[in-house]
């Protein structure tokens, strides 16, 4: 063949020439271009949806925006006709989050919500497809008691965050701006100001990326490389009519990029697909519409150009260490032992460029986030490199001895190291960054982990109930006490005053200007009403009795505010009142005695005036709150909803919240549900990949396999060396990610500056959960295995 002429013309000539072979290699050369099209096209789709992921979370806080009840310096006016007032009703539900706004209008014509064409009426809800879904399901009777209001209209996409967003709009005509109960508003759709992330989550965020998205080019590299031993045959056979080394490596850049091109086809059909089914998938309480999922331009042109040329460069690369001669491929002779030094330098390179940010508690410009992602990218593809090395080292030093499949298995090993190392590279990738950002997240979550102060073990929940004008506290208690699942009721009924002189002063200027808002500026005294037991708890002293009263002292003097024989105001006007009020005077009784505060189980100290029912009634307070914190039974599951629902009987809000000793940051938290997110579908992708490529190795084996079936070799042997095969790499390549995932995860603990040991349960069940993906996998390849070894399988074209 003449290789003469115009380079370019030449490069296309021979490109086009790789095509055809893909194209018209009849049967076996189509499976082997589909394979590679699959494996590529799982990568590509993978690329896309990583692509769209900005434009995801972009659109979900849009409408997350579009949907806060806002007010502007009108409403300070008074109801007019486009004002509403509105207050947040979030609860809980096995779980899951719902949340809502209690709407009451204030004329004709409301300001409406995104997603809704008019508010509902008293008793009605509008409510979204998926919170219809859930109250409609078997088992939500709970559910159903706590929203009762007859549902009117489902909420359009505009106004979710997500298909699967469980959000309501219900009517109350009891909603008043009294005790901050409700907001008077004018309109929905704020501006939000969302707060730079710190650099130590910075460094988090971009370390998650590179983990994610290596694997990916893994899996991708490795798909492009299927079939390549019938490659370097066909190729040999070129050589033999006349080609030239150079020739036979431009034809397989062809063969390759065709393939690649298919495989972006493929992958866009995925994506595609993918996309629709978008509205179905929760993903750690993360659910997206399917027109959220747009490619960013810029990515997707990136990926339409990057795949193929990295299947030409991966080709050539993978070419350069194979002799291919006009009288056969020298590969199939003793292989030159892998050299250990240079497969060092990827991971060494990756290092070094980790280490000198080590100590900088973070990264906090571009370069440094280059510089750490570059870092994470060199030393996680250099496992990779060495992979096919312990690979080849290991299986070099097994002996002969053994089973028949542990035999077989072991002499293929040592024939060929490279694909074995080559299937299971990705795996070894994905595992050894999910390690090392399961590393820094646990050493980075101490930073953004708080404790609360709250005594689970005391009490698991907690209501503040704002009490109704004529409300019986002890209606309220004996309520939640006879709660299903409820075994322990604890309460206080608190309030504020004022001191009498400073009130009075307040009410003289109201009196003037009528301006609720110099009640705001009033010194406030708290006021605790409660038993004997939990004044003694909330005080730490002992002796209580009928009549008691404890001054504790608040702020940073920790003097009390009052004294005993001193006359305070128990009328306090709320700051949205209308009304200055009378007076309501109550001395404290010159037997008071004074105390230190200490933490409930809520978390919560009470200073101020403590004083049993005896001493002072709680129907002379203003605007009182019943705090109750509650014991539930182990083993209830529904306690915490039958809780709920006794709550929303006296605040349809629901006023309750779980009790926990910790309290996460929302942006760590957020951070951390979005890359489970990410992880779980590349976990996903493994295994497709793993299969495509579990699924291309046996096709290329088929032949022997029928050859060894046909001389009387047992079918469960050939079974049982496929499982051996696939068992010493995988755990060679798991150790391997241990190890390279530990390393890294060390280097990012030291940039982030974050101490901490390692989480070695959650590694264990990660490794496991890898081995247990490919375990599945190979499970799943035996039927084609079977149908391999049948007698057909000598057939050839």
């Amino acid at each position: 063949m003449s290789t003469s002429g115009n380079p370019a013309r030449v490069w296309a000539r021979d490109l086009a020439f790789g095509v055809r072979f893909a194209v018209g290699g009849g049967r076996e050369g189509w499976a082997r271009t589909l394979l590679t099209a699959v494996g590529v096209g799982l990568g590509v789709a993978m690329l896309l949806l990583a692509a769209s992921v900005p434009a995801a979370f972009q659109s979900r806080s849009v409408r997350e925006d579009q949907r806060v009840a806002s007010y502007s310096d009108a409403t300070h006016a008074g109801p007019g006709p486009h004002t509403l007032l509105a207050r947040d009703a979030a609860t809980t539900f096995r779980g899951n989050g719902i949340t809502g706004e209690l709407v009451r209008p204030d004329g004709p014509s409301p300001a409406l919500p995104p997603g809704l064409s008019r508010l509902p009426g008293t008793g009605e809800m509008a409510v979204s497809p998926a919170l219809h879904a859930l109250l409609d399901a078997p088992g939500s009777a709970l559910l159903r008691e706590r929203l009762p209001y007859r549902t009117v209209a489902t909420i359009g996409a505009a106004g979710l965050s997500g298909p699967r967003d469980l959000y309501y709009y219900a009517g109350d005509p009891q909603l008043t701006t009294l005790n901050d109960n409700a907001a008077r508003i004018d309109h929905f759709g704020a501006s939000s100001s969302e707060q730079p992330l710190d650099p130590v989550l910075i460094l988090l965020v971009v370390v998650a990326v590179v983990v994610l998205l290596v694997p990916v080019g893994v899996f991708i590299g490795a798909a492009v490389r299927f079939g390549g031993e019938r490659r370097d045959r066909r190729l040999a056979a070129l050589r033999l009519v006349g080609a030239d080394r150079r020739m036979v490596c431009r034809i397989a850049a062809g063969e390759a990029a065709f393939g690649s091109l298919l495989g972006l086809a493929v992958g866009a059909a995925l994506f595609l697909g993918v996309r629709q089914l978008a509205s179905d998938v929760t993903l750690y309480g993360l659910s997206f519409f399917p027109s959220d999922l747009r490619p960013e331009t810029a990515l997707t042109v990136l990926i339409a150009v990057a795949v193929p040329l990295s299947a030409i460069a991966v080709t050539l690369l993978a070419l350069r260490g194979v002799a291919i001669e006009p009288l056969g491929v020298v590969r199939n002779a003793a292989p030159r032992r892998r050299r250990l030094l240079w497969r060092l330098a990827m991971p060494l390179a990756g290092a070094a460029l980790l280490y000198p940010k080590a100590g900088r508690g973070g990264v906090s410009d571009t370069v440094g986030e280059i510089q750490v992602g570059a870092g994470a990218a060199l030393l996680l593809v250099g496992l990779t490199a060495l992979l096919p090395w312990l690979v080849e080292a290991t299986v070099r030093r097994l002996g002969g001895a053994g089973s028949v499949p542990w035999q077989l298995a072991c002499r293929r090993l040592q024939l060929t190291p490279g694909s074995a190392a080559r299937m299971v590279s990705g795996i070894t990738v994905a595992v050894a960054g999910a390690i090392a950002v399961m590393t820094l997240m646990s050493g980075v979550g101490t930073q953004y982990t708080r404790p609360t102060g709250q005594n689970t073990a005391q009490a698991q929940m907690a209501a503040y109930i704002d009490l109704p004008k004529g409300t019986d506290p002890g209606a309220v208690v004996s309520a939640f006490r006879g709660t299903p699942g409820v075994t322990g009721v604890r309460s206080a009924t608190t309030a504020v005053a004022a001191t009498v002189p400073a009130l009075a002063r307040a009410r003289a200027v109201f009196a003037r200007k009528h301006d609720p808002d110099v009640f705001a500026d009033v010194p406030q005294i708290s006021l605790t009403v409660a038993g004997c037991p939990q004044l003694e708890a909330y005080t730490g002293e002992h002796g209580c009795r009928p009549g008691s009263v404890y001054l504790i002292g608040e702020g940073d003097s920790g003097q009390p505010v009052v004294r005993p024989g001193e006359t305070i105001d128990l009328a306090v006007p709320d700051p949205a009142a209308t009304s200055a009020g009378s007076a309501r005077p109550w001395t404290v009784p010159a037997t008071a005695r004074t105390g230190t505060a200490h933490v409930d189980a809520t978390g919560a100290q009470h200073t101020g005036v403590l004083a049993t029912p005896q001493a002072l009634s709680t129907a002379a307070l203003a605007d009182p709150q019943v705090q109750i914190s509650l014991t539930l039974a182990p083993g209830v599951a529904d306690a915490p909803d039958q809780v709920r629902n006794t709550a929303v009987r006296f605040d349809p809000s629901d006023p309750t919240v779980m009790l926990s000793a910790t309290d996460t940051s929302g942006p760590f938290s957020g951070i951390r549900r979005a890359v489970l997110a990410g992880a779980t579908v590349v976990l996903a992708l493994i295994g497709a990949s793993l299969l495509v490529s579990t699924l291309e190795q046996l096709r290329d084996r088929r032949r022997l396999l029928a050859v060894l079936v046909a001389f009387g070799t047992r079918r469960g042997t050939l079974g049982a060396s496929v499982l051996w095969q696939t068992a010493v790499p995988v755990v060679l390549g798991l150790a391997l990610a241990v190890a390279g995932g530990l390393s890294l995860g060390a280097l990012l603990r030291a940039i982030s500056h974050t101490p901490g040991g390692y989480d070695w349960s959650g590694i264990g069940t990660l490794t496991g959960i890898a081995a247990g993906v490919v375990l599945v996998v190979t499970l799943a390849s035996l039927p084609p295995l079977w149908r391999m070894m049948r007698p057909e399988g000598l057939r050839t074209e």
